[in-house]
C-alpha cells in the first residue's frame, strides 16, 4: 500500500494547507453563493480527517467479476483437441443447442463407447474372463443377471452340456469321457504279435459289406461313370465314293488326275508367274457341300484341281479347268473334316476327321488304302515333302502330341510330346530337315525330323496361338495367321526370330484358324477372315491394297493359284467355294 504522503512534500507547512483551503472556499463562493454551497465541496477543517492521510490505493486488487463464476466454457462435441486444461466439468457438460431433427433412434442414444454404453460394474477380471472362455469353449457360463443363492446355480447357453459337465470351466476341465478300450501290444520283441498305436478297438468292424440295395447303387453309378469315359468302340463307317463324271479315262487312257495341255497355261512349269496381279471380278462358284467348308487343296505343282473337306463328312474333287464339275465325292467319316493334305505326285491324300481317324485315300479309285488312330482327334495332318518318305507322315492331335505313321505297316514309328496344348499346324521348312507346330499353349516350336525333342522353343508374353501358318515360295519365311487379328511373320532360317517390322492388320481373325497364302512372286498376302471377307495386303510396304464381300459366313481359307497371275479361290462356312480372277 502506497500513503498519499509520497506524493506530497513532507515539508510544507499547515499554513500553506490552510491558504490552499481558502482559496478553494473562495472558488466556490463565487460559483454557488455564500449559502448554497454543498457540504462535500467545503474544505475540511480538521486536518485528521485529510484524504491525503488516511485514503490509500491498491495495485493488484482482488476483483470478482458479476456473474462470470457461473459461466461455463462450452466444447464442441466433434473436436479432437483442446488448447487449454478444461475442467472436469466442461469435459463432461451435456450437449447444447438445438437438437438434431434427422438423428435415428439408435443415433441418439447415448453412448460412452463406439458400440454403445458400458455401465461400470464390480466384476472380477478373472472370473470374469473365466466365464467368457467357458462360453467360447464349451457353449455355457453362469448367468450374471442370477446371484447364487445356496448352491443352486444358473446358467446360459448350451444347458444340456452345463449339467453333463456340471458347470466345469476351462480352468477345472470337464470331467474326462470314457474311451474305448484297445488293443495293446508294445512289446516290439513280439514281432508276429505286435501292434503298436494300431490295436483294434472293442466292437470295431474292420471289413464292411454293402448290403444288396447299396450293391446295386454302386454298379449302376461305375456303369455310368465308365460309359462316359469310354470312348466309343464303333467300326469305321464303310466307305465309299461317287463318281459324277461319265468317263474317268480319256481316249488314250488318261484319268482326270492327268493335267490338260491345251490351256494356254504350262501347269508343268515350275518357275512362278513374272508378275501377279489384284482379282477384280468372281468367275466361277462351286456348290455342293451342305455345310461349311473347313480346307481346301491345290493339285501337287499343277492345281488343276481342288480338293475340299467339309463339315458335312465329305470331301470332294474339283475341276478348275473346262467345264469346273465335281468330279468325284468321298464319303468315309461319321464327323466333320478337320484337315486334308496331298501326297507329292497327287495320287494319293489324307483325311483328317473329328471321328478321331485318319484315312488315306486314293484319288483315282476313290477307295480307302489304309486307316489310322490314335483315339485322339487329329487337328492337322502333313505329308512328309521328300520323294523318298511318302510312306511317312505326321498328325498333330488333341492330346498335346504329333504322331508319325508308318503308311506301309501302320504303325506309329515316332512320337513328339513337348506341347502344352492341342498342336493346330505344321510346316517343314529348311529343305524339309525340320518342322515347325503351333499349339494352343500360344508357343512355336522347331523340330529335327525323327528327332522327339524340340530344338527351339519360341513363347513370348505377347504372342497368341496361331492356328494357321504358311510357308514363303521362297522358303525364307513364315506367315501365322495370330488370333489377335494379325498375320505375324518369322524367319524360317537358322534362328526362326519374329520380325516384329512386318505384320499385317486389319482383319478380324479372333477364335478362327483362316487359312493364308502368298502370290506366286511373293508380291501379295492374301488372307480371309471371321466376317466372309478377302484381304489382300502388299508384302514389302505391309500395306492393305483390297478387301471384299467373299462369303457369308466366315472365310476359311484363301488360296492363290499357283500357275496363274491373279486369280484366288477362297472357301467359307456357307458351304461354296468362289474363284476370282
Amino acid at each position: 500500500m502506497i500513503n498519499l504522503q509520497n506524493y506530497c512534500n513532507s515539508s510544507a507547512s499547515s499554513s500553506e494547507a490552510e491558504q490552499s483551503d481558502s482559496e478553494i472556499e473562495t472558488k466556490n463562493k463565487s460559483e454557488f453563493g455564500e449559502e448554497t454551497v454543498p457540504d462535500y465541496l467545503k474544505p475540511i477543517k480538521d486536518p485528521k480527517l485529510s484524504i491525503a492521510k488516511t485514503l490509500t490505493i491498491c495495485a493488484a486488487p482482488e476483483i470478482a467479476p458479476m456473474g462470470t463464476a457461473a459461466i461455463q466454457r462450452s466444447l464442441d462435441p466433434s473436436i479432437k483437441e483442446i488448447e487449454y486444461n478444461a475442467k472436469y466439468e466442461e469435459m463432461f457438460a451435456p450437449v447444447k443447442g438445438p437438437a438434431n431433427p434427422n438423428l435415428t433412434q439408435q443415433m441418439k442414444a447415448q453412448r460412452n463407447t463406439l458400440a454403445g454404453y458400458v455401465e461400470s460394474a464390480h466384476v472380477n477380471a478373472f472370473e470374469f474372463e473365466n466365464q467368457r472362455r467357458t462360453f467360447h469353449t464349451y457353449g455355457y457360463a453362469l448367468d450374471p443377471s442370477v446371484d447364487d443363492v445356496g448352491d443352486g446355480q444358473s446358467f446360459v447357453g448350451d444347458l444340456q452340456s452345463a449339467y453333463d459337465d456340471e458347470g466345469k470351466t476351462v480352468f477345472e476341465g470337464p470331467k474326462p469321457k470314457k474311451r474305448r478300450k484297445q488293443e495293446k501290444n508294445d512289446n516290439p520283441e513280439d514281432i508276429e504279435g505286435f501292434v503298436g498305436p494300431w490295436g483294434k478297438y472293442e466292437n470295431e468292424q474292420r471289413v464292411a459289406k454293402p448290403n444288396e440295395q447299396e450293391k446295386a447303387e454302386l454298379e449302376e453309378l461305375l456303369s455310368k461313370r465308365h460309359r462316359r469315359g469310354r470312348i466309343p468302340e464303333d467300326k469305321p463307317l464303310e466307305e465309299k465314293s461317287i463318281l459324277h463324271i461319265k468317263d474317268a479315262f480319256d481316249y488314250q487312257g488318261r484319268s482326270y488326275l492327268h493335267a490338260p495341255h491345251d490351256l494356254g497355261v504350262n501347269l508343268r512349269s515350275n518357275a512362278p508367274p513374272p508378275k501377279c496381279f489384284l482379282p477384280k471380278a468372281h468367275i466361277h462358284t462351286w456348290t455342293g457341300h451342305n455345310k461349311g467348308i473347313s480346307a481346301i487343296r491345290w493339285f501337287p505343282h499343277t492345281a488343276h484341281l481342288l480338293l475340299s473337306g467339309s463339315m458335312d463328312c465329305r470331301v470332294k474333287l474339283w475341276e478348275v479347268y473346262g467345264e469346273r464339275r465335281c468330279i468325284r465325292t468321298f464319303n468315309g467319316h461319321r464327323q466333320a473334316i478337320k484337315d486334308i493334305d496331298w501326297n507329292n505326285k497327287g495320287t494319293k491324300f489324307l483325311s483328317a476327321s473329328y471321328d478321331r481317324y485318319i484315312k488315306l485315300w486314293d484319288a483315282e479309285t476313290g477307295e480307302v488304302v489304309s486307316r489310322f488312330t490314335a483315339r485322339k482327334m487329329p487337328f492337322c495332318v502333313k505329308f512328309h515333302p521328300d520323294n523318298s518318305k511318302q510312306h511317312l507322315f505326321v498328325a498333330g492331335t488333341s492330346d498335346k502330341k504329333i504322331i508319325c505313321w508308318d503308311t506301309r505297316s501302320g504303325d506309329i514309328v515316332q512320337e513328339y510330346d513337348r506341347h502344352l496344348g492341342a498342336v493346330n499346324s505344321i510346316t517343314f521348312v529348311d529343305e524339309n530337315r525340320r518342322f515347325v507346330t503351333t499349339s494352343d499353349d500360344k508357343s512355336m516350336r522347331i523340330w529335327e525330323w525323327d528327332i522327339p525333342v524340340d530344338m527351339k522353343y519360341i513363347a513370348d508374353p505377347t504372342m497368341h496361338s496361331m492356328p494357321a501358318v504358311t510357308l514363303a515360295p521362297n522358303g525364307k519365311w513364315l506367315a501365322c495367321q495370330s488370333l489377335d487379328n494379325k498375320i505375324v511373320i518369322f524367319s524360317a532360317l537358322n534362328r526362326f526370330k519374329m520380325n516384329r517390322k512386318k505384320s499385317f492388320s486389319g482383319h478380324m481373325v479372333s477364335g478362327y484358324a483362316c487359312q493364308l497364302d502368298f502370290s506366286p512372286d511373293m508380291s501379295y498376302l492374301v488372307s480371309g477372315d471371321g466376317d466372309g471377307k478377302c484381304y489382300i495386303w502388299d508384302w514389302k510396304t505391309t500395306k492393305m491394297y483390297k478387301k471384299w464381300q467373299a462369303h457369308e459366313g466366315v472365310c476359311i481359307s484363301a488360296l492363290w493359284h499357283p500357275h496363274e497371275a491373279s486369280k484366288v479361290v477362297t472357301a467359307g462356312w456357307d458351304g461354296v467355294i468362289k474363284y476370282w480372277d
